[in-house]
């Protein structure tokens, strides 16, 4: 169990960019690279968490499937923030810190942000449900009104008052129609004279009527002069009431006509109207219906970020918890980079001291090691330059050995009397080599250098140079 401990704690403290033979001489600096790796694992399962909700809520994927896309962000942040932290070196500048701080915080905030959203979303989802259903039904208000005004359709309520026009008049067998109110005029002031011109008419009548009983006017029973006026005057406006009776007759022959017409028109009009009125209402329907379905799908982030906004503007409790829920996890992604920073304000510790020791220990054996090195190759290049001068001299001396041999051959032929047999070029290759050609003697000067020289090993435990 120790063991198990002690391996996680290595694993930990390596997280967080601890050197682990580092570690093995400055045990006491330890904890605080095992608590930073916590840390660094804190953030990274927020934002798997973060991340699941995020893909679940905008894109509707299964949710092992959004845990495992959790998952790879969650290793993505962990290594952005350990990168921060490594990159994060202790500097005895005040100013270096701070430049070197900021940019990280700053990287280290949008990451807060950008985790705590989700989270804040999960948190307040049954709150943030309710305002989305709102949301929605203001969506759908506004798009009827914009609906309304679509030059499209500006012409819809004119073509439904028309139709519902045009019905009446059918309905009313034409008798409605606007263009039969100076008819109509004409037919009531008609039947106003032709009233009363039989009134008069009748009033005339009862008068005679009253002469000839002697009930009223000279009070003389008989026809009587008195009658005979009476019974002309009515008599002479019978003319006037047949006169007013061909007037009304005309008046209702001309608007029994007009609404004969009209009802036609109606009638006709009634059926290419009704056609446009229901091929607009159809479009409409379709558009709004098409909305509908897209708005009641419309429950991704951006609607419910919208309405954690609305939620906080109308509500300040939710506006506080909602900060501080979200400040929390800021809190928790900008807690390592915070603490990389306050360290590296402080005072160098023991491992840091360390750490550049062996950094520089490290540079001057690599320097040491490249210095021999040189040193190696350019022996190496000077043993071959002199071995090639050597074999060079070597066959100029062979060759002017050759001629004076021949010089002094053909001195002593000549002196003695024989001619000696041209020397062919054969000759001189029997042996396999040009006369010029005084054998390996590179391949000899190469197997010299390659003892003589010297190489580098370094062994892990301990760096020595050995002689090969």
């Amino acid at each position: 169990m120790a063991r198990r401990r002690a391996r996680l704690g290595d694993g930990l403290a390596v997280l967080s960019g601890a050197r682990p033979d580092v570690l093995e001489a400055v045990p006491g600096a330890r904890a605080k690279f095992v608590a930073l790796g916590g840390v660094l694992l804190s953030t990274g399962g927020l934002a798997v968490l973060s991340a699941a909700f995020a893909v679940h809520m905008a894109l509707g994927v299964w949710w092992p499937f959004a845990l495992l896309l959790g998952v790879g962000w969650g290793f993505v942040i962990v290594n952005l923030d350990r990168m921060l932290l490594v990159g994060m070196a202790h500097d005895s500048s005040l100013k270096r810190n701070l430049l070197m701080a900021v940019p990280r915080v700053g990287l280290a905030l949008v990451l807060g942000i950008v985790i705590s959203t989700p989270l804040t979303l999960q948190i307040f989802h049954k709150e943030i449900d309710t305002q989305v259903v709102a949301l929605q039904a203001e969506a759908s208000d506004e798009f009827n009104r914009n609906l309304d005004d679509d030059a499209r359709f500006a012409g819809l309520p004119e073509l439904r008052e028309k139709v519902a026009t045009e019905q009446a008049v059918v309905a009313s067998g034409g008798s409605s129609a606007a263009d039969l109110a100076p008819l109509q005029g004409e037919l009531a002031a008609a039947q106003a004279a032709y009233d009363s011109a039989l009134a008069t008419q009748r009033e005339l009548s009862a008068r005679a009527q009253c002469e000839l009983d002697g009930t009223c006017g000279t009070g003389d029973a008989g026809t009587g002069e008195a009658y005979l006026q009476a019974r002309a005057a009515a008599d002479a406006h019978a003319a006037v009431v047949d006169t007013a009776k061909d007037e009304l007759d005309a008046a209702t022959a001309a608007i029994t006509a007009g609404a004969s017409r009209s009802m036609q028109q109606a009638t006709a009009d009634l059926e290419t109207d009704k056609a446009e009125l229901a091929r607009l209402a159809e479009q409409q329907t379709a558009l709004q219906a098409a909305f509908d379905e897209t708005n009641a799908d419309n429950t991704g982030i951006l609607i419910r970020l919208q309405a954690l906004s609305a939620l906080s503007d109308s509500n300040a409790t939710m506006a506080i918890a909602h900060y501080m829920l979200a400040l929390l996890f800021i809190c928790v992604e900008l807690l390592p980079v915070l603490m990389k920073m306050l360290l590296n304000f402080g005072p160098r510790s023991t491992y840091d001291r360390l750490s550049d020791l062996r950094d520089d220990g490290d540079l001057e054996v690599e320097q040491l090691q490249q210095s021999a090195r040189v040193e190696v190759e350019q022996a190496v290049q000077d043993l071959l330059v002199l071995a090639e001068k050597e074999r060079v001299d070597k066959q100029k001396e062979q060759v002017l050995a050759r001629r004076r041999a021949r010089l002094a051959a053909a001195v002593a032929a000549r002196e003695s009397g024989e001619i000696p047999a041209p020397r062919t070029e054969s000759s001189v290759e029997d042996t396999g080599r040009r006369m010029w050609d005084t054998g390996p003697i590179i391949g000899l000067a190469r197997e010299a250098a390659s003892r003589t020289v010297r190489t580098m090993r370094r062994r892990p435990d301990a760096r020595e140079v050995e002689t090969v």
